[in-house]
């Protein structure tokens, strides 16, 4: 383990890292990373948004790709999860009681760390709950970021018999009888790995085994399931960025990538909205589950290259 960073064997920390945490205003520590730039010419800065359960190691590889690009990579851990504070005395639940509060935390991450620290122009990269959480907090990124990538964002589940506002309704329920802390789908996490062959995020059994061994030799990474309140609260998020009156107000030019093999969240869900966001378009890559960016190469490269022709930046050339 480095100071800050957490090292398996094929896992290295990535070149020109730096990184620390800040304190949000409701007193709890976020931790986040800079990466500089290896390519050249200088394109500016990805700002890379993980999903739920996950964590900045998790994503050194694609960190690596966008910096040989050019690009700089500023993260973070959200709240709760990672190597930020925990929001639970039981750090394996994933807990929140507002998006709000995430992407309050973004914002100050811009305040704080990428407008004075990092170089721009600056482009979001985001995976699932982390593209929820970016599309929420896009009016106040409309004179900040150029263009976001959004991953397999997180608008519902697939063959999932309710709708996510039944399942809203159900959560509101349960939260307000006092259950908000209870686990509200699954539980602590395994402290056995579930075997490649169950998996439902990648198809790819080398990335999959370097991730489960990430969580089995640092466990204070890892997390359990969502808690009652972090369900309700999705569901509340969902709900607003759907709002005609909120989509009419997403200014940000935004690629939406879905995985044709999705049985976590809803791929149709990604394209209508796509469809129906003024400045959205879409791709689906057809054969690939839910982790894109932990996918076979064969998946990868088709979203790099979709990354490569939606996401200009080589006009800011080096100084």
């Amino acid at each position: 383990m480095t100071d800050l960073f957490y090292e398996i064997p094929g896992n290295p920390v990535p070149q020109n890292a730096s990184g620390g945490f800040f304190k949000t205003a409701d007193g709890h520590r976020i931790r986040y990373a800079c990466f500089g730039a290896v390519g050249r010419p200088l394109k500016g800065t990805v700002i890379l948004l993980n999903g739920r359960n996950e964590c900045i190691e998790k994503y050194f590889e694609t960190i690596g790709d966008l910096s040989d690009r050019g690009f700089a990579v500023a993260t973070l851990d959200w709240r709760g999860q990672g190597g930020s504070d925990r929001m639970l005395p039981d750090r394996f639940r994933g807990h929140v009681r507002s998006f709000d509060e995430y992407t309050a935390d973004l914002d100050q991450f811009f305040e704080d760390i990428i407008l004075p620290d990092c170089r721009g122009p600056y482009y979001v990269l985001a995976h699932s709950t982390g593209a929820l959480i970016a599309l929420l907090g896009s009016p106040s990124m409309v004179n900040r970021v150029r263009r976001m990538v959004l991953l397999t964002p997180f608008f519902g589940y697939p063959g999932f018999p309710l709708s996510m506002l039944s399942v809203r309704r159900i959560a509101s329920t349960l939260y307000y009888s006092g259950l908000g802390t209870r686990y509200g789908v699954g539980g602590p996490r395994p402290k056995v790995s579930a075997p490649f062959e169950s998996n439902r995020l990648t198809t790819d059994p080398e990335r999959f085994a370097r991730n489960q061994l990430l969580y089995e030799r640092h466990p204070n990474l890892a997390l359990g399931g969502p808690t009652v309140a972090w369900i309700r609260a999705a569901g509340i998020a969902i709900s607003r960025v759907w709002e005609p009156e909120f989509m009419a107000r997403m200014q940000v030019p935004s690629l939406f990538i879905g995985a044709g093999a999705d049985t976590v969240v809803s791929t149709p869900l990604v394209a209508e909205y796509a469809r129906r966001l003024r400045g959205g378009s879409l791709l689906t890559i057809d054969g690939a589950r839910h982790e894109l960016l932990q996918e076979a190469d064969i998946f990868r490269e088709q979203l790099f290259a979709a990354f490569d022709a939606f996401i200009p930046g080589s006009d800011e050339p080096e100084a």
